[in-house]
């Protein structure tokens, strides 16, 4: 106690012992000086004073924290308790820790995805505007600048209206001979001060007149904190430097915060900030002026509905001004959410969700467990703290040293929780990196640490609540009279045990269904016929530096020469590009085309002569691109049979679109060039596994020149190189970095996949919830099995002695095997019927990532329950057969 309370308690203590100390000598020096001898004068001055303890306690209740000191003697205690059983400790810190680990990792995802995925000021009423068709909860446009600026100038409801877009093609920062890949986005000047958010260094961009007439911003820029870490080296002369981003010239004004990203919530991304310059396309309501998205921060006291109500009836006088009628239609209503809202999907959100449950069942698992294992020690240490009682400690007194011992056993646990979730995150984190649209920092923040506390409370709470119940209701007397520690251990708090295991059972089977659910439909997508091949292919996604090439044909200088030197490479059997491969994730674009009275979207996708032989595509009809399809030979494109069907002029022969003419090709809207549809290929695979093929017109790349109409959103973004090859990957990729960067320097930074991974990851939210659910529903398997084998070990240890009296008395030992058996089938029978109707319940949760399977699919709901069923008899079966080699000898001098 010294040391907790080294200026207080400690000096008041030393102080009452020399105080007793003190009037003991001047009381034995009396009767020294009256004739006694030393040693009785001190034994007589002993018994006149009284308990020296006792005074010393009933003075230390008067100073009001005797409750801290027993507080620490308990906790004392119950770390003596750990080493002294560390079998115990051991078993209930891991049971616990497997509980809380789950729980703080899911959390963790929960808290950066949902709760708090930005981190601006006020996040709650930052508001994401866009407009879209009335009556229509998606297909959502992006706004022109014209319904902006009658929304700042009409709405009462926000305090500031800001907006932003995309720079175009894939940018890089240029500062002296160094260069960067970034994220540009261009952004209103209200942009920062709408977010709550100012640089850390300089400043953002002033605030513009009315007029516009003199833009101070122009040319300048703001940097994100990596962008200047990695290109300034965290200088803080920075400001006013220049750099270059795509031949354009910038003057640095400010670096935003750490941690600080916009738009979406990836804190590490390269990111830079330009001021929008508006032109004359943005006096328009056409569709080249639709390229903004607007935010805006509620004012206080406005609400959610009031806003949408306003801005609903501003939209509606807004939407007869666009001229076109179908325009005027997507453009009708105005769509409001909050920021923090749009960052994760609706079914990723439902995919958290479902998992945090999962895991909090799982901590629920763990929590019987260890209260299973309380409650069988609490039974163990009756006479133990019978004689607590008997020696005046109040059953209050015994209650709280309980208490502290489950928050001790508890504290460990959560400590050991948190390192595992946070080394799980860790492992994780491709898989998480990949799903899921902000990182997940592997270290817990503030609102980690109050859940870790509140599961520690939980806990404690949880797992020394019954058993203190039980030692409360035990009357000191009988234990003390029989000293057996079977004592109190009768038929009620067996069966509380029993309900324990059966209800561990119960949330186990919830959890197994659901994982075999998801892994049925794992080997559902396994079996989909992808229309391509995927062995032995590897993929570049190149990082297109499209400003070094603004005034020549990116054909004929970057790409055809790339090619060539790559199928120039040993082991290479064939090489093409790709805007973007099938299920792959880095570039779609969609076209809509109207033809015979039909108009739907289409993938529109740049491809190379040589992708066929890369891929395996197959032909339903015509042929693929070839050698023939150059710059100057008719303009040429390939549909699938998703577009065939739709467009076909036969509807009953769709292959009969071979040959017609699709649309013009030439950006001059008086040439009369018109591409035609050369082959029909089959469907394959394009976004996700789970869906069926989309309409798709696939253009063939050495045709695109400069003056075509798809160059730019084609050839100028972005760029999937695909090489087949007989080698191992390990060996293929350095020599093909290298050939890339002999093409571009840039090109070297491009991130090589293989095919199979990219399979792997399309498979998307099932793939991740079933990973995880594997791991929840393998954790909460063993942890039942664990606790059905702990009751019956502690039963077979309790009962040793009648066992061996029946074995005396002639029991069969198949019979008391069975006996033991038949106890776990019913444990295991009411578990599994509770737990398969909360299977059935929950099993909706996952319906939407279903494939190929029902959502009460009855192989998986069997193959889980008598999987648990198996797995708790053979768990019963040790325990059983121990039973029946008891010695009845020993057993009979007991008794």
């Amino acid at each position: 106690m010294k040391h907790i309370w080294p200026f207080a308690f400690g000096r008041r203590r030393n102080e009452l012992q020399e105080e007793i100390e003190s009037h003991l000598r001047m009381a034995a020096a009396d009767r020294v000086a009256s004739g006694e001898s030393e040693q009785v004068a001190r034994r007589e001055a002993l018994r006149e004073f009284g308990n020296v303890p006792l005074v010393q306690d009933i003075t230390r209740y008067s100073w009001g924290w005797a409750w801290l000191e027993q507080l620490v003697q308990d906790f004392r205690f119950a770390v003596r308790q750990m080493r002294r059983y560390p079998t115990f400790a051991v078993t209930v810190i891991g049971t616990l820790g497997l509980g809380i680990a789950a729980t703080a990792a899911m959390f963790t995802v929960v808290e950066h995805v949902m709760l708090n995925p930005v981190s601006y000021k006020n996040p709650d009423r930052i508001i994401a505007i866009t407009e879209r068709a009335n009556g229509q909860d998606s297909g959502r446009s992006l706004v022109p600048w014209l319904d902006i600026r009658q929304w700042k100038s009409r709405d009462h409801s926000f305090q500031s209206v800001a907006f932003w877009g995309r720079m175009s093609g894939r940018n890089y920062l240029e500062e002296n001979t160094s260069a960067v890949q970034v994220d540009g986005i261009r952004v209103s000047s209200n942009l920062f001060p709408t977010l709550g958010v100012n640089p850390s260094i300089g400043r953002g961009f002033l605030p513009l007149p009315p007029s516009f007439a003199a833009d101070e911003n122009s040319g300048t820029i703001v940097l994100s904190y990596p962008v200047w870490q990695a290109e300034f080296s965290g200088e803080r002369n920075v400001l006013g430097r220049s750099v270059t981003i795509d031949n354009t010239s910038y003057t640095v004004i400010g670096v935003m915060p750490r941690g600080f990203a916009f738009p979406r919530g990836d804190a590490e991304a390269a990111q830079v900030w330009i001021p929008v310059q508006l032109g004359k396309e943005d006096q328009t309501r056409t569709l080249v002026a639709m390229k903004y998205e607007a935010i805006a921060r509620l004012r206080k006291g406005q609400t959610m509905a009031s806003a949408r109500t306003e801005m609903q009836a501003i939209q509606t006088a807004i939407a007869p001004e666009y001229t076109n009628l179908r325009t005027r239609s997507e453009h009708s209503s105005v769509a409001l959410e909050r920021y923090s809202d749009t960052i994760a999907s609706p079914n990723l959100r439902r995919a958290l969700l479902a998992l945090l449950g999962a895991s909090a069942v799982l901590w629920l698992i763990a929590s019987f467990n260890a209260t299973n294992l309380f409650l069988a020690r609490s039974a163990m240490r009756q006479r133990e703290l019978a004689l607590r009682g008997a020696l005046g400690a109040s059953r209050a007194r015994v209650a709280r040293q309980m208490i502290v011992e489950s928050i001790a056993f508890s504290g460990a646990a959560a400590g050991i929780g948190v390192a595992a979730a946070m080394v799980s995150l860790r492992l994780l984190a491709h898989s998480l990196q990949t799903r899921l649209p902000i990182p997940i920092p592997a270290k817990p923040d503030t609102l980690i640490i109050l859940v870790l506390i509140a599961l520690t409370l939980l806990s404690a709470l949880g797992c020394g609540a019954w058993p203190i119940l039980q030692v409360m209701r035990t009357p000191i007397e009988p234990v003390l009279k029989q000293g057996g520690f079977q004592v109190g251990t009768g038929r009620g708090q067996h069966r509380a045990r029993s309900l324990l295991v059966a209800l561990e059972m119960a949330f186990s089977l919830t959890l197994l269904v659901a994982c075999g659910l998801l892994m049925r439909t794992i080997y559902s997508l396994r079996h989909v016929p992808l229309g391509f091949q995927i062995d032995h292919v590897i993929v570049a996604n190149l990082n297109i530096p499209s400003f070094r090439f603004a005034d020549r044909n990116m054909t004929q200088v970057l790409y055809e020469p790339l090619v060539d030197r790559v199928r120039q490479l040993h082991g290479v059997e064939a090489a093409g590009l790709m805007s973007e491969v099938p299920l792959g994730k880095t570039f779609a674009t969609e076209i809509t085309l109207r033809m015979n009275g039909t108009s739907t979207p289409a993938y529109l996708k740049a491809v190379s002569p040589g992708m066929q032989d890369v891929f395996g595509f197959k032909m339903a009809a015509g042929r693929f691109f070839d050698t023939q399809d150059t710059a100057n030979s008719q303009s040429a494109v390939v549909v699938n049979e998703a577009f065939a069907r739709l467009f076909s002029p036969d509807t009953h022969n769709p292959e009969a679109i071979v040959g017609r003419k699709l649309f013009s090709s030439s950006r001059d809207s008086k040439s009369s060039d018109s591409t035609v549809v050369i082959g029909v290929m089959k469907d394959e695979r394009q976004q996700e596994v789970a869906e069926p093929a989309r309409p798709e017109i696939d253009i063939c790349i050495p045709q695109i020149t400069p003056s075509s109409m798809f160059y730019q959103s084609a050839e100028g973004i972005a760029m999937d190189l695909a090489v087949r090859t007989d080698q191992p990957a390990a060996e293929m990729i350095p020599e093909l970095r290298d050939a890339l960067r002999q093409s571009s320097p840039e090109l070297a930074n491009a991130t090589i996949t293989k095919m199979d991974q990219i399979v792997q990851d399309s498979y998307g939210d099932q793939r991740f919830t079933a990973h995880l659910l594997e791991i929840f529903g393998g954790s909460a398997l063993f942890l039942s099995i664990a606790g059905l084998y702990g009751l019956l070990s502690y039963i077979v240890a309790q009962r040793r002695r009648e066992i061996g009296v029946r074995i005396a008395l002639g029991a069969a030992r198949r019979d008391l095997l069975w006996l033991i058996l038949s106890q776990a089938g019913r444990m295991l029978v009411v578990g599994l019927s509770v737990g398969l109707g909360l299977a059935f319940l929950s099993s909706r949760l996952v319906r939407s990532y279903l494939y190929g399977v029902t959502v009460h699919d009855t192989w998986t709901f069997a193959g889980s329950a008598v999987l648990l069923f198996v797995a708790g008899m053979l768990a019963a079966y040790v325990p059983a057969l121990r039973a029946t080699r008891v010695d009845p000898m020993e057993s009979l001098r007991a008794e």
